[in-house]
């Protein structure tokens, strides 16, 4: 008999009858990178997510650069996604244009700004559970 519900993500078995979708908006308050950046979202423990939307607001009336990094837990490092995208006075930029970014438990999206307070982001994931990746 064949499996329904499922679809395959980085050699392990997701299930698509246990899929949650995630939308969050923020105002990035940290103006420094790394672990010390606006963390955006955290895929939970048993999970992957797909990374669908990611949006991007300069709500000041300055030109302004905004900081988005992927932290990825397997090899505890940081990577950019946008390093110093300078973007002009209540402008928007999206991202993830039709693409997507898939993380795993513990994997991060964080963000950081030159300005506090100027930049409003929106993230927007479909989680499945996946507890044989983690074994």
């Amino acid at each position: 008999m064949p499996l329904t519900g499922l679809i395959r993500l980085s050699g392990s078995m997701a299930r698509l009858d246990n899929t949650k979708f995630h939308t969050q908006g923020y105002l990035v308050a940290s103006t420094t990178a790394d672990a010390n950046a606006t963390v955006l979202y955290t895929c939970p423990n048993n999970f992957s997510a797909i990374v669908r939307y990611l949006h991007i607001s300069n709500n000041n009336t300055s030109n302004k650069k905004v900081y988005v990094q992927f932290y990825h837990k397997d090899d505890d490092q940081y990577h950019y996604i946008a390093n110093g995208l300078s973007m002009a006075g209540h402008s928007v930029n999206n991202l993830v244009n039709g693409g997507f970014f898939n993380l795993h438990a513990g994997d991060k999206i964080v963000a950081y700004s030159e300005t506090t307070n100027t930049m409003d982001i929106m993230i927007s994931v479909e989680e499945y559970y996946d507890p044989v990746r983690n074994i």
